[in-house]
């Protein structure tokens, strides 16, 4: 099964978010979660939960660790920072994850979110 297929549709809440790959390479992964209402974190505002920003980091960090491992390799978060820099608008939104260290053990990550069309101004 290609990867881009086992990310979207093997984890059922990846399949629930409706987690979408936009590129994968050798330690980088792109994805991106299409705006729905059910994303927004308060009625009276147009922005994206907070919970759905880290959540997306966490998955698209944690697959471009695995880019660098084994097919049946498991791979888990034991440390998730998120820098929340500004508000996410209720569009698609997307996270880019590059690896920057890969040891015997543990793998690091950073990535960059932003809404869709305005891939230069990061969320978070």
């Amino acid at each position: 099964m290609p990867i881009e297929k086992f990310i979207e549709t093997e984890f059922p809440f990846h399949k629930f978010l409706g987690i979408k790959v936009d590129k994968i390479e050798t330690d980088s992964v792109r994805l991106y979660i299409p705006f729905k209402k059910e994303l927004i974190g308060h009625a009276d505002n147009e922005m994206i939960h907070g919970g759905v920003i880290s959540t997306l980091a966490d998955i698209c960090g944690g697959f471009a660790v695995w880019t660098q491992c084994e097919r049946n390799d498991f791979v888990a978060t034991i440390t998730l920072s998120v820098d929340y820099l500004r508000p996410a608008t209720a569009r698609d939104l997307y996270a880019e994850a590059k690896v920057r260290l890969l040891g015997n053990k543990v793998g690091n990550a950073h990535i960059s979110i932003w809404s869709e069309g305005a891939p230069d101004v990061n969320v978070a």
